[in-house]
């Protein structure tokens, strides 16, 4: 029997034309031919899903401990990740959309009749599923991101000991011998294992720890809600700031404790200038119902603000109109604050009785609302589980 074929070593550093490298890929990937790619944590070897045999390729080198999925099925976004495991939950849909691409791992449920999975063969199926669960990822890297773009079908992963393959010299002698091509990017940026996480009840828990801490994720899973009106100084901080006390109530806690408890909540404006402060009327007419406005500081509306908020309330019909003319991607998380579209009035320049008009109208809204936001509930779930509800 002839000796195997080394892989072909590209050091995409020195490569003047990256969309060569990127062709290359993607055909040996087509044509069923395994791949190692560089990830901002390790490398990895990857194949596409639609090829039964590169499972058996991959499953040999996976460092995927018992009861897990052997092999990572790679998505293109947060998006398409629901043709895959239509059950994500809500905690699981933020931390998609707040994490990746980046180095976290996602185990999910895979038990719907609707999911893609069952369009593939079954020898990738037994390798990406494991007791009704399916781990999914992006990685943080552009090559594999690049070469998906341009395949037809998904890509399946596999990763060896968790952080133990950092560099392309480690998985060419780990896997050298089945490999067409590796892509050297030099050391992995971090060198640490991602953190693989598992979705459980309306939380999740560390199921393997990495880079990204068990703080962080918890912060990241948490419900982000975000107020917007014009200049981010009356309305939309009224609105912030009330919303903050009424939640606090029923979580039984201080209102700069919410965060802790898995409700961030924020506001912003369409037109506002950064570091401005809540107008007075605004802070004496939310004052005068319990709340504190005095360290506010007004910040614009950026699309990384809106990217990450997972309920965004206006003040105004235009108000949501201008947002989503902005950024219409978000428009299932845009409303009006008002259930039945009233405008908020614009207490601007007007006397205080304006403003306590203004407020007594937000908080009736808010109200309204409340209900329709599944909040953390009052007592944490039990130990083992991050106790942050759906949203």
């Amino acid at each position: 029997m002839p000796p195997p074929v080394p892989p072909l070593l590209i050091d995409v550093r020195r490569t003047e034309d990256a969309r060569d490298i990127v062709h290359r890929a993607v055909q040996a990937l087509a044509e069923g031919r395994p791949v190692a790619f560089p990830t901002e944590t390790d490398y990895v070897v990857a194949a596409s899903a639609r090829v039964a045999a590169a499972a058996d390729v991959l499953l040999a080198i996976s460092g995927a401990e018992a009861g897990e999925p052997r092999l990572t099925l790679v998505v293109k976004s947060a998006e398409e990740a629901l043709d895959w495991a239509p059950r994500i939950t809500p905690v699981g849909r933020r931390l998609a959309r707040r994490c990746w691409p980046g180095p976290v791992a996602m185990i999910v449920p895979d038990d719907h009749p609707e999911s893609l999975i069952t369009r593939l063969p079954a020898a990738t199926r037994a390798a990406l599923v494991a007791g009704g669960r399916l781990r999914l990822r992006i990685p943080g890297h552009p090559l594999l991101a690049d070469c998906m773009r341009m395949l037809a079908g998904p890509v399946m992963i596999a990763e060896p000991a968790s952080g133990s393959v950092v560099t392309a010299e480690q998985i060419r002698a780990l896997a050298g011998g089945t490999l067409a091509i590796v892509l050297d990017d030099g050391p992995a940026r971090y060198a640490q294992p991602a953190s693989t996480i598992e979705l459980v009840g309306a939380g999740f828990r560390i199921v393997r720890p990495g880079i990204v801490s068990e703080e962080t994720l918890r912060r990241l899973s948490s419900l982000m809600v975000m107020f917007v009106c014009t200049g981010n100084t009356c309305r939309s901080p009224m609105a912030e700031a009330l919303f903050r006390k009424v939640v606090a109530e029923r979580l039984g806690c201080g209102p700069e404790e919410i965060d802790q408890r898995g409700v961030v909540v924020t506001s912003a404006g369409l037109a506002a200038w950064a570091g401005g402060p809540a107008s007075s009327g605004a802070l004496e007419a939310v004052g005068e119902l319990g709340a504190d406005l005095r360290g506010h500081s007004s910040q614009p509306l950026t699309e990384s603000l809106v990217r990450q908020a997972d309920v965004i309330l206006t003040m105004t019909a235009s108000h949501r109109a201008a947002l989503l003319g902005q950024f219409p991607e978000a428009g299932d998380r845009v409303a009006m604050l008002s259930p039945d579209r009233r405008d908020v009035i614009d207490p601007i320049g007007g006397s205080l009785d304006t403003y306590r008009s203004c407020a007594r109208q937000i908080r009736e809204h808010l109200a309204a609302r409340i209900a329709t936001l599944d909040l953390p509930p009052a007592v944490p779930s039990g130990p083992g589980e991050i106790p942050f509800s759906n949203g």
